[in-house]
C-alpha cells in the first residue's frame, strides 16, 4: 500500500468555484517539485467528514491539508478519529476565512503551501465540541446559537452570495444578512450556566456564543481576546439593546471595539450551557444545526496540530 507525505482535502465548489481554480494552480507546483501526496475532491455537504473518518480510522499519523472554506475545515476537524494524530495545514478559498484570519495563515495559495512544505513552526490548538440532542459536532473556531447562527442559516441559502463569490465580495454577504437578521430578529431571555457554577440570565438577548478564536461571520472579532491555545473558551453575549444601537454597533465588531460598549458581555470558562426560552438557530463554524432550546460548548481533551504561519 502506498503512502503518501501530504493528504490534501478540497472543496472544488469553494467561493463560487474560485477553489476548484486554486487546486489547479497549486497542484502544478506539487508535480513541479515532484512531492508525494494524494488528493479527495469533495462532492456534497460533509462529504469531508466521511474522507477523513476512512483516512484516519487507521490511527497513524497523517498530515492533512485543506483547501477551501471554514466549513471545509468544520467537515474535517469531524472526520478526524484522533486528533492528536494529525497535522493539519490550510490554503484559505473561503468567503470568510475567519480561521486563516485569526491564525494570520498566508492568503495567497502559493505561499499558504510553500508555508505547508517547509513549516517553521506548529501550533497545539483547542478542538470545541457543541453538544445537542444527544448529539455533537467539533468546532475550531466558534460555535453559537442566535442571532450569529441565523446569519450562518441564511448564508447557506443565499442566492446573491455566489454572485458576491465571483465578484470577490462574499464578505458582503454576512454584511447584508447580519443587516436584515437584526430587523427581523426578536430578543428572548437566553440563560448561560458557565463551568457548571455561574448561572446569568438575560432577558432581552440577541445571541451567546462560545468562541476558540477572535473572529466569525466573515471578520466580525466577536472575542478579540480569544486564544486557541489557552485551555478556554471565550463567550461573548449581546443582550438589552436596542435595534438601533445594534445597528450603530456592529461596525465596531470589526475592530474589537465592540467590547468597550454597555450590552456587551463577555467571559471565559472550559464549558457553557446555553438555555432559550424558543427555540433559535444553531451552527459550529457557520455551519448550520437545527434550531434548538439548548446546547452546550466545551473543548476536547486532545489538541489538534497546526501548521502555523511564518
Amino acid at each position: 500500500m502506498q503512502t503518501f507525505t501530504y493528504t490534501f482535502i478540497v472543496n472544488p465548489n469553494s467561493r463560487s468555484g474560485l477553489g476548484r481554480r486554486l487546486w489547479n494552480q497549486v497542484e502544478s507546483v506539487l508535480k513541479k517539485r515532484l512531492v508525494s501526496y494524494q488528493v479527495f475532491h469533495t462532492k456534497y455537504r460533509r462529504h469531508a467528514t466521511r474522507i477523513v473518518r476512512d483516512l484516519t480510522s487507521d490511527e497513524r499519523c497523517h498530515t492533512i491539508i485543506v483547501l477551501g472554506g471554514d466549513g471545509t475545515i468544520n467537515e474535517v476537524i469531524n472526520g478526524i478519529t484522533v486528533l492528536s494524530n494529525v497535522t493539519l495545514g490550510y490554503i484559505p478559498t473561503g468567503s470568510s476565512n475567519d480561521f486563516a484570519r485569526s491564525l494570520h495563515l498566508p492568503k495567497d495559495p502559493v505561499q499558504a503551501l510553500n508555508n505547508i512544505l517547509a513549516p517553521s513552526r506548529h501550533l497545539s490548538v483547542n478542538v470545541g465540541v457543541l453538544t445537542y440532542n444527544g448529539r455533537k459536532r467539533r468546532f475550531v473556531v466558534s460555535s453559537g446559537m442566535g442571532f450569529d447562527a441565523g446569519i450562518c442559516h441564511e448564508a447557506m441559502i443565499s442566492r446573491i452570495k455566489p454572485l458576491l463569490n465571483r465578484l470577490r465580495l462574499g464578505k458582503l454577504t454576512y454584511v447584508g444578512i447580519a443587516l436584515l437578521q437584526i430587523l427581523t430578529l426578536r430578543p428572548g431571555q437566553i440563560t448561560v450556566t458557565l463551568d457548571g457554577l455561574r448561572r446569568l440570565t438575560f432577558r432581552k438577548a440577541y445571541f451567546a456564543t462560545a468562541m476558540n478564536l477572535p473572529y466569525e461571520g466573515g471578520g466580525f472579532q466577536f472575542c478579540p481576546a480569544a486564544d486557541c491555545q489557552d485551555g478556554l473558551l471565550d463567550v461573548i453575549v449581546i443582550s438589552g439593546l436596542s435595534k438601533l444601537k445594534i445597528l450603530a454597533l456592529l461596525p465596531t465588531a470589526y475592530k474589537g471595539w465592540h467590547t468597550r460598549f454597555c450590552g456587551v458581555y463577555t467571559y471565559t470558562c472550559r464549558k457553557i450551557e446555553i438555555t432559550s426560552s424558543s427555540s433559535l438557530p444553531l451552527h459550529t463554524d457557520g455551519e448550520p444545526v437545527f434550531r434548538n432550546k439548548q446546547a452546550s460548548m466545551s473543548l476536547e481533551s486532545k489538541k489538534l496540530r497546526i501548521i502555523a504561519a511564518p
